[in-house]
């Protein structure tokens, strides 16, 4: 506690308690918490981009002075920190009272990224944003879980676009003096530092950072430190570096130097759950430990599988890691004598058998080494049974051991503020702290007054636009950008047109561009004198996807078209702030994957959860979520000519449905129809594909069962 005081040095003791919770994400999905520093000063909260740790050190003092004196403000935060203190002194919660006890040993989580709020970018898209949510889900509920992943001081990539459409990668310092993380300290009150041994000549060092995420610990792994080679500073510069050894060395620090580095902490975990292939080597040196403590190697490596997790969220092939051999020998030769193995059966643990001379495969390799396997939908579960079934050939593809739990979101960090104010005055005052997976509480929405839930859409909406047109307007202004951009940038939004949102990861299979199949089509759509059509567009391709950026300058190109009219916007930098706003405020949501290439998507669940449809291909969790008054659904696996028939479903739709309901309004103004539309989005979306339900899932279905493993142990 007093730590936390000294960082801000100024702050009255009265309210010292705001130091403690600035560094402690639960805020994030707590409004009453945002509110206690919004309320000190609105426009310092705008402008720290609503990080309360920026926003304290910058603050005058005496607004703080101010703040501890008044009555009213002292109320606010004596409860909201009183909420606070109990929930993180808890030891019970939905996980004692269901699964087991929570006093052992711990799950360690392991992701190469995680999407918990925009002041830490340490997320590429949506894997990241779903570890994000799992671990808030799991400090909700109680679920003992450590987790593990990196610093990336440099961030994924800030995205600049140019006036002819191509991205520019530029690199975003991570400024760890106004994040929410802290350096972990050792008994000297000194940064941990910990020895990554085997691998690295010369020796490679990890400093460790820890970000608290509620009642859950996320420590991340750093190697740009002095007394590292400048070769081995580098590897944890960039979240997926696009060259092989690179992305080799970084999961060998992720994976090898995470393992040591929850050992050094004193923290020992009964079972691990490895979120996609990048982690996996954790798994070696779990039995490396075993085997150097006199264990025969089959013993160890049977211990190991009996209590682990792993989930797989890659449905294309080309999207798993494969290192060859010769660069696994380089890394690995001293290190498999220590596993009892020799070079041809460590090799053979990470053969894919359909591709037996591609090199060590990251997913076959975790596959084999863990007992417990699923996929991010039902969908997804069935491709990867049929992707990876070789690894079973005495099974059919039915029985190969690959489970499959569907996606959720985190319902309090995602539903706007205003909609959870609806639901509190109309279905529960308490729902959100403990009911939002039960189907009974959404059932309640229907008590919400249409125009009232429309009333609140249109303010998000025009909230949505105000921000869009501020950004382009920012980087007119500060950073003189040609005209072309600022155009493009969507400062010819309409907030009374009908609005699409189309934001995620730019890959090709998700063909950001498919809507522009029949241009005159769409150009008839968008320029309707009495029932217009606008479409927002964001998202980043990965620096080394070109065939990706070529799409996204397709996009940005009809951006600034004439001939559609201003009716297209592409807004740059796309992160989680932004998907907050877009989510939120957009009118319907597209998503147009190849199937069957969606292993789940979660950005539709998002937008549903605040009443916004979704417009998907049937693929990932939609196949799912659609009930027929939900959204509108098209397409599915089998066509011959993917991108005119799914096009035309598009067109279809949008001419003989979405426009003329959305259209179709009373006397006041409101679209009755459309309404009864939103609200079975939410009913039906938010009780099933929430991350309270999803983690419940795991703990039940898997993580009993490890944790049980290991304590047999």
């Amino acid at each position: 506690m007093n730590s936390m005081k000294n960082r801000f040095p100024h702050m009255p003791d009265r309210i010292s308690g705001l130091a403690e919770l600035a560094y402690n994400l639960w805020w994030s999905w707590h409004p009453a918490a945002r509110m206690l520093f919004k309320r000190l000063d609105r426009q310092a909260w705008k402008e720290s981009v609503h990080n309360p740790i920026r926003m304290l050190r910058e603050l005058p003092v005496k607004i703080l002075e101010s703040a501890a004196t008044d009555s009213v403000y002292l109320h606010h935060y004596d409860v909201v920190l009183a909420i606070f203190r109990k929930e993180m002194e808890a030891n019970g919660g939905w996980f004692s009272e269901n699964v087991g006890d929570p006093d052992h040993s711990p799950i360690a989580y392991f992701s190469a990224e995680y999407g918990l709020h925009h002041s830490l970018p340490f997320y590429a898209g949506g894997l990241g944003f779903l570890a994000g949510d799992h671990l808030k889900a799991c400090s909700d509920t109680g679920i003992p879980l450590v987790a593990v992943g990196f610093m990336y001081p440099e961030g994924y990539l800030r995205q600049l676009i140019r006036p002819d459409g191509w991205q520019e990668n530029v690199d975003q310092s991570i400024d760890r003096d106004v994040a929410p993380i802290t350096r972990f300290l050792n008994e000297d009150g000194e940064q941990l530092v910990v020895k990554v041994p085997y691998f690295f000549e010369p020796q490679a060092y990890v400093a460790v950072w820890k970000v608290v995420v509620g009642r859950v610990p996320l420590y991340l792994l750093d190697t740009d430190i002095e007394i590292n080679d400048p070769s081995i500073r580098e590897i944890s510069a960039h979240l997926y570096a696009g060259d092989t050894e690179e992305r080799l060395r970084q999961e060998i620090i992720l994976g090898i130097g995470g393992s040591q580095v929850l050992k050094t902490v004193g923290i020992r975990q009964a079972a691990h759950h490895i979120n996609e292939g990048h982690p996996a080597f954790i798994l070696l040196e779990r039995i490396r430990e075993r085997v150097q403590q006199g264990m025969p190697y089959d013993e160890a490596a049977q211990e190991v599988h009996d209590t682990t997790l792993f989930t797989t969220h890659t449905p294309v092939r080309a999207g798993h890691d494969v290192f060859p051999f010769d660069l696994m020998e380089k890394y690995f030769a001293r290190y498999y004598p220590l596993l009892g193995l020799n070079r041809d059966r460590f090799f053979q643990l990470g053969v894919h058998s359909e591709e037996p001379d591609a090199g060590f495969n990251m997913t076959a390799f975790a596959l084999r080494m863990s007992a417990y396997h699923n996929g991010v939908s039902k969908k997804h579960g069935e491709v990867a049974r049929r992707m990876w079934q070789s690894l079973w050939p005495d099974l059919s593809e039915k029985e190969v051991p690959i489970d499959s739990i569907t996606n959720g979101v985190h319902v309090p960090t995602w539903m706007d503020p205003k909609i959870q104010l609806l639901f509190n005055k109309y279905c529960s005052p308490y729902w959100v702290l403990g009911d939002y997976d039960d189907p009974i509480v959404w059932k309640l929405i229907d008590d919400i007054p249409d125009q009232e839930l429309w009333e609140v859409h249109y303010w998000l909406k025009m909230k949505l636009v105000n921000f869009v047109r501020d950004r382009a307007r920012q980087r007119w202004v500060e950073d003189r950008v040609d005209p072309v951009s600022v155009v493009a940038g969507g400062t010819l939004l309409d907030p009374m047109a009908l609005t699409i949102g189309f934001a995620r990861r730019f890959v090709t299979y998700k063909r950001a561009d498919l809507i522009f199949h029949d241009l005159d089509r769409l150009k008839k759509l968008v320029n309707n004198r009495w029932r217009p059509l606008q479409i927002i567009f964001a998202g980043k391709a990965h620096p080394e996807d070109d065939p990706a950026k070529r799409i996204l300058q397709r996009v940005f190109n009809f951006a600034h078209d004439p001939e559609l009219g201003g009716r297209i916007a592409f807004v740059e930098n796309y992160g989680e702030q932004l998907a907050q706003y877009m989510t939120h405020g957009v009118d319907v949501w597209l998503n147009t994957p190849l199937p069957p290439m969606e292993a789940s998507g979660t950005s539709g669940m998002k937008a549903s959860l605040n009443g916004v449809p979704n417009l998907s291909v049937l693929d990932g969790w939609w196949i799912e979520g659609f009930n027929g008054k939900n959204g509108w659904a098209f397409g599915g696996e089998g066509e011959a000519d993917r991108d005119s028939e799914d096009s035309e479903a598009i067109y279809s739709l949008l001419e003989e449905e979405v426009i003329p309901l959305y259209y179709k309004m009373d006397s006041n103004g409101v679209p009755l129809e459309w309404v009864r539309v939103m609200k079975e989005a939410m009913k039906s979306i938010g009780p099933l594909f929430n991350a309270r339900r999803m983690v419940k899932e795991y703990a039940k279905k898997f993580y009993a069962n490890a944790l049980k493993g290991g304590r047999e142990k």
